[in-house]
């Protein structure tokens, strides 16, 4: 009975660590510092804040939230909570040198970890208005919201 039950601790570790591996593990709903906002939310502060997009440049290219900055986020740290950013690359630089700049950050949706792990970093950082569209790209084109 012993040995079963140790197989299946053993398979349902494999289970998880395997899902997340695939990035099938959706993002945390909240985090300290950060503010979750949705795609009506950015379509009516476009004017007063910062939208970075943390997708692969070539997702960028072919299609983004209008005026939105390219910002990829190269990912090589596991998708949790206690992801090792050294691993993973990310330009400070193209984000504002005021850290109270009110910023958005986007990717792929709940399921993609860039944006997430990018407002974690920005507040890390000292960022202070640092909101997250949770729903990402997808949310904002559900919407029918334009692109460029």
């Amino acid at each position: 009975m012993k040995k079963v039950l140790t197989l299946l601790v053993a398979l349902a570790v494999l289970l998880v660590a395997g899902q997340v591996m695939a990035g099938k593990v959706p993002t945390p709903e909240s985090f300290d510092g950060i503010t979750i906002v949705d795609a009506d939310w950015v379509k009516s502060n476009m004017g007063t804040v910062k939208v970075y997009d943390a997708r692969k440049k070539g997702e960028f290219v072919e299609k983004h939230i209008p005026g939105a900055i390219s910002a990829t986020y190269k990912e090589k740290s596991v998708k949790n909570l206690d992801f090792d950013s050294s691993k993973d690359k990310m330009k400070m630089s193209k984000y504002p040198t005021d850290k109270s700049t009110p910023v958005v950050v986007y990717c792929n949706g709940p399921k993609c970890w860039k944006s997430f792990k990018t407002a974690v970093l920005l507040v890390r950082e000292g960022y202070t208005n640092v909101n997250w569209l949770r729903d990402g790209f997808p949310g904002w084109l559900d919407k029918g919201y334009p692109t460029e």
